[in-house]
């Protein structure tokens, strides 16, 4: 009875920051495959250091060889794809510093990765990191009003069961 009054807990999540810098919508991120959702919903921050913490409690499901990109999975079942600037794979890790692997479980704020901004800033595209709900078509997902947020602390986006 409780649950049916209340709901399930494990229906909502919510995601913080995983960096710290400038909030910019998706339609901002200068790659249209971020732009134009073909990933999933999301938001973007443009980072102004270097440390990337997760979001949430839950599962390292992917962590990519080269480091720039970083996928959770929580409870509730959303998949979050946290993707360290663009065109950074061709970096080949180059920068890149990871803390946890495939498998680990983790909290919010728990380190994940560092990287040299400045690096990123010259080698790749652009610094901007997209924070993309990879099954965004199975949530409803809220995004922030923020304009700037703290790594592990400022909330971006919450994701509902729909």
């Amino acid at each position: 009875m409780f649950k049916k009054l209340f709901g399930n807990k494990e229906q909502f999540v919510s995601i913080l920051a995983p960096v710290k810098g400038k909030v910019l919508a998706l339609e901002e991120v200068p790659d249209p495959v971020f732009s134009e959702r073909m990933m999933g919903e999301g938001i973007a921050v443009e980072p102004t250091d270097g440390t990337v913490v997760s979001p949430v409690e839950g599962e390292v499901v992917q962590l990519f060889p080269t480091k720039h990109a970083v996928g959770l999975k929580t409870k509730t079942g959303a998949e979050i794809l946290i993707h360290i600037g663009l065109e950074t794979v061709s970096m080949d890790g180059e920068g890149f510093e990871a803390f946890v692997k495939q498998g680990d479980k983790v909290k919010a704020g728990d380190r994940l990765i560092t990287f040299d901004v400045n690096l990123v800033g010259e080698k790749a595209k652009s610094t901007v990191t997209p924070i993309i709900i990879t099954n965004s078509d199975e949530f409803e997902v809220k995004l922030t009003e923020e304009k700037e947020a703290t790594a592990g602390e400022t909330e971006l986006l919450t994701v509902n069961n729909k």
